[in-house]
């Protein structure tokens, strides 16, 4: 089954880190996008960070940047989201979503995950991180 298999959320205390994987399932990523999304229920999703595999380039939003790393190993077919100094605002539901390379074009625009659908191809089930003490 293709699919896109998360983990590594949780609970962590305020300045803390997480590491969130993105483990492709059935398939590989060559020449994907690889996007990380969060939701907060009630409000809008946000388009936190993005990674071509081609060539490697990323993308990442103002509210996580030099906080967040986003990198990926090909051998495993695996995206990673390092976050760290973690904040109580960093507290959503993660998503990850594979695409064409254009999904890290249009995601500093768009953000939205819903806008952003017609970018992706799979998305995985969410996982909820929590950052409080």
């Amino acid at each position: 089954e293709v699919q896109l298999v998360e983990s590594g959320g949780g609970l962590v205390q305020p300045g803390g880190s997480l590491r969130l994987s993105c483990a492709a399932s059935g398939f590989n990523f060559n020449d994907y996008g690889i996007a990380w999304f969060r939701q907060v229920p009630g409000n809008d999703s946000e388009g936190v960070s993005c990674i071509a595999e081609s060539d490697g380039r990323t993308y990442y939003s103002d509210s996580v940047k030099g906080r967040f790393t986003i990198s990926i190993d090909k051998a495993s077919a695996t995206v990673s989201l390092q976050m760290n100094s973690l904040k109580p605002e960093d507290t959503a539901v993660y998503y990850c979503a594979a695409g064409g390379v254009i999904l890290c074009d249009k995601i500093e625009t768009l953000s939205d995950m819903d806008l952003l659908q017609r970018y992706f191809e799979l998305r995985g089930q969410g996982m909820l991180v929590t950052v409080s003490s």
